[in-house]
């Protein structure tokens, strides 16, 4: 695995600070008081906090109020949380967990092994993406520890554990209140009012278990506007920025009140192509990326904060990007050429062709743009395809619909951006999207080759037999053109040098910790 790359620099913006006059005792106070609370600017993401909903366990981890049985470090590796360790029976099918002692939830109730259970069956049972995971035979309590028996040997099983969807809640408290008000976690904070449009209150949990929690109140503020975002941080209305980019460095350049942080994420931007639809045709789907400059997209258009797709995995993992083969690379001339070879034509004169039955082609390609990122190379695809005679229309929606739409099937193109090594390996990324089975697959790609390695993936223990593996599954998506790749978006997060502890962790489910602080 890569290193990944982490460096402070200096950024601008004069954040409004608390004046008081020498002798004013109330004014002094306030101040003070005011560096117990915190504000930070984020992208609307859910419309609810029930964490086995879609991804919405993410804002639950991110914001600080979820915790899992394990996490991963700042090097992304899995470390304990509220389990103290764990083993693997020598049949690689039993995992052992021992739960950790002393922990209670954010209403004072005790954290048992029975609890645990209880949550981990809840996340299997209300969302089907927890079996993408692994399949779990049996989950049983013995002593203070919790034993997880799999169908069959998966190796992350550890890893998958981190992910938000698995995060504990206390199910003996009124779960149904979970959505509106936040579900009862251990982590250092708790929910105390929400709203999906605008922020979530959080308050200090009084009863965490891992250290002194050094804020009373943090408000997590929703602005989507990326500009709007960066201006808020510029006049103080937050003291923190999530999801601004490489052209916002210049707005902070000379100032040394704003510090800019850097991670070459594990993050990639790709499009689904449904093909259910007009691009089951192989030779349309070919044409369609090489008509793609993605380089350009990359370099040029997000001025250097991104490095251009081409696979499923990105170089900042060490699992063969530089040695797969791009069969199809950005080559307008040949993309036409692949079109009138297989029979798409304009034949009415308007600059787009038309389907070989006589039937027009136009592409709906779905996108959400909290992520400012998405707008740009869905704009850029669009004009690229326009340049090749193929139509897109862009269809504008949120987050939460998009979801929707994935998961019903109703597009032709739909852009994600995701996390693509969320157990601490790329196994369960290429499982959810390209396993012909897996409930998120809804666009249709089918190669038994790549369910077959996929399986083979799941019980191999050997990280080389993995690797090679994992390279063989990428060369045949990438040889069936089931996807387009823009690229892998470097992160960067902008905040006031006032507050201390903040982390970009390469597995970007922690945002708010207890470590966090404002003084």
């Amino acid at each position: 695995m890569k290193k990944w790359m982490r460096r402070g620099i200096a950024g601008m913006g004069l954040l409004l600070l608390i004046s008081g006059m020498a002798g004013c005792g109330n004014e002094k106070k306030a101040a003070e008081s005011d560096k117990k609370t915190l504000t930070i600017g984020v992208t609307s993401f859910a419309d609810t906090l029930e964490p086995t909903e879609q991804y919405f366990g993410w804002v639950v981890s991110r914001y600080g109020v979820g915790e899992n049985l394990v996490r991963f470090d700042k090097e992304g590796k899995i470390e304990p949380c509220l389990s103290e360790g764990w083993s693997v029976s020598e049949d690689n099918l039993t995992w052992t967990f021992t739960i950790r002692k002393g922990v209670k939830f954010s209403n004072g109730n005790e954290l048992t092994p029975e609890i645990v259970k209880d949550s981990l069956e809840r996340s299997f049972k209300m969302n089907p993406r927890g079996e993408t995971f692994f399949k779990p035979e049996s989950i049983e309590v013995e002593g203070d520890s919790l034993l997880i028996r799999t169908e069959n040997p998966s190796a992350v099983v550890p890893g998958s554990l981190a992910d938000p969807l698995f995060l504990i809640v206390d199910t003996t408290a009124d779960t149904d209140t979970f959505a509106k008000d936040g579900p009862i976690c251990t982590g250092p904070y708790a929910v105390e009012s929400f709203n999906p449009t605008e922020d979530c209150e959080l308050v200090k949990n009084e009863h965490y278990w891992d250290g002194e929690v050094p804020l009373e109140k943090v408000t997590m503020k929703c602005i989507d506007d990326q500009a709007t975002r960066s201006m808020a941080l510029q006049n103080g209305e937050i003291q923190v920025a999530y999801n601004l980019k490489t052209e916002n460095i210049e707005e902070f350049k000379n100032k040394e009140e704003i510090k800019v942080m850097e991670l070459n994420s594990l993050r990639s931007t790709y499009s689904f192509m449904n093909q259910h639809g007009p691009l089951k045709d192989i030779k349309l789907r070919q044409a369609l990326i090489r008509g793609l400059d993605r380089e350009s997209y990359a370099k040029k258009l997000l001025k250097g904060g991104a490095t251009p797709g081409k696979a499923p995995i990105p170089p900042t993992l060490d699992f063969g990007f530089d040695e797969l083969k791009d069969e199809n690379p950005f080559d307008p001339e040949s993309a036409k050429a692949l079109l009138k070879e297989a029979g798409y034509e304009d034949k009415d004169g308007d600059g787009f062709v038309e389907m070989p039955n006589g039937e027009a082609l136009d592409l709906e390609f779905v996108i959400y743009t909290s992520r400012e990122e998405l707008n740009i190379y869905a704009q850029a695809a669009q004009a690229n395809l326009k340049d090749i005679g193929i139509k897109v229309t862009l269809n504008t929606v949120s987050y939460e619909t998009l979801l929707d739409m994935r998961d019903s099937g109703s597009f032709d193109m739909l852009i994600w951006n995701v996390l693509i090594a969320n157990t601490g390996d790329p196994e369960n990324y290429l499982r959810e999207n390209w396993y012909s089975t897996s409930p998120s697959n809804q666009a249709g790609y089918k190669n038994e080759k790549v369910d077959q390695l996929i399986d083979e993936l799941t019980v191999t223990f050997d990280e080389e037999k993995r690797k090679e593996l994992d390279i063989e599954i990428q060369q045949l998506i990438m040889d069936d053109a089931a996807t387009v790749f823009f690229g892998y978006e470097t992160t960067y997060l902008f905040h006031s040098d006032k507050v201390k502890g903040l982390e970009l962790f390469p597995m970007d489910y922690y945002w708010l910790t207890k470590d966090v602080a404002y003084n």
